[in-house]
């Protein structure tokens, strides 16, 4: 009985193994162009549920108390976007006179150089009882941001110039995170009593389409018949990501809880998620623009390497 209230307890854990092990066995499954469709029902349909289900269950006056809280937000993007790809590049000068694949060490500033999570940084905050409205507005508008400061800082970091298709990537984020969010406060208006009487699950709504986008990165993964990278330079890599997400984790903790810091314990949480975890779906775009075939390879090797985003990158 105890196994049991644990799993029941740890259920989007068990989640994230099932499904690794499903795409692992059957990873055409959940394959761009395969019988799930997740060039759409991720990228679109999963994307916007999130963002509706948090404009539902969010107060109005919490996501405007958390527009104006502008030295959050601040610390934020300044973390994700200069902080974060800065870091990077000098750890990698120190890497690249070891043996690791070299592409490996330019995916791994590709991701530092990638916006926050449009999805996962939201859905991780909400779980732990974070400021979600926070997290919302950093997701957001770090996206947007990214469109015009991840290929600038490609460019200064790997010298990859990029064309980025801004006209499709704007609208395709307004449409999935902006509108969604917008009709869920607009429908929450009108069953605002009924939602604090029934107090629906929403968390749960919102980690269970997580674990679809999860299974399927890991279905792009395992079906990729292109990897073919070295065991020592997989495992390095891998440790790498793992070090660097939990120090990075544990820097914004540090900074954030400071007696002056002016953070509370729920924007701690939300900080901690937003500023180190990165998008791979949005800003890849971009990178693939100058070097489309190594970094699709590396898209999909570090998208499985990372913690759920972990950052599952959307």
């Amino acid at each position: 009985m105890r196994l049991l209230e644990r799993v029941r307890k740890e259920w989007f854990m068990v989640g994230i193994v099932v499904a690794i092990g499903a795409a692992k066995l059957e990873p055409s499954v959940g394959v761009n162009g395969g019988p799930l469709k997740p060039e759409i029902t991720v990228s679109y349909i999963a994307v916007a549920t999130i963002f509706f289900n948090s404009g539902l269950s969010l107060k109005t006056e919490e996501l405007t108390s958390a527009l104006v809280h502008l030295k959050l937000h601040l610390f934020i993007q300044v973390f994700t976007l200069a902080f974060f790809p800065t870091t990077i590049w000098l750890f990698l000068q120190l890497l690249s006179v070891t043996s690791i694949n070299e592409w490996l060490l330019k995916g791994l500033q590709t991701v530092g150089c990638m916006p926050p999570p449009v999805s996962s940084a939201v859905i991780l905050t909400k779980a732990v009882g974070g400021n979600e409205a926070a997290a919302i507005f950093n997701s957001a508008f770090g996206s947007f941001l990214g469109i015009v400061v991840t290929p600038v800082l490609l460019l200064l970091f790997l010298g990859s110039s990029s064309s980025v298709p801004f006209t499709s990537i704007f609208s395709q984020l307004f449409m999935t995170v902006v509108v969604p969010l917008v009709i869920g406060q607009i429908v929450r208006r009108y069953i605002k009593d009924w939602l604090e009487r029934k107090k629906p699950p929403f968390g749960v709504v919102s980690s269970s389409v997580l674990l679809m986008i999860i299974y399927t990165t890991f279905c792009d993964t395992f079906s990729n018949p292109n990897i073919d990278l070295d065991k020592f330079s997989l495992i390095l890599i891998l440790f790498i990501i793992v070090s660097i997400q939990l120090s990075f984790m544990l820097l914004t903790f540090v900074f954030s809880t400071r007696n002056n810091s002016g953070f509370t314990p729920a924007d701690t949480v939300a900080i901690i998620f937003c500023s180190t975890h990165k998008s791979l779906t949005l800003g890849v775009r971009a990178a693939c623009g100058s070097q489309k075939k190594p970094l699709d390879l590396l898209e999909l090797e570090l998208q499985s390497c990372k913690p759920p985003d972990v950052g599952t990158g959307h």
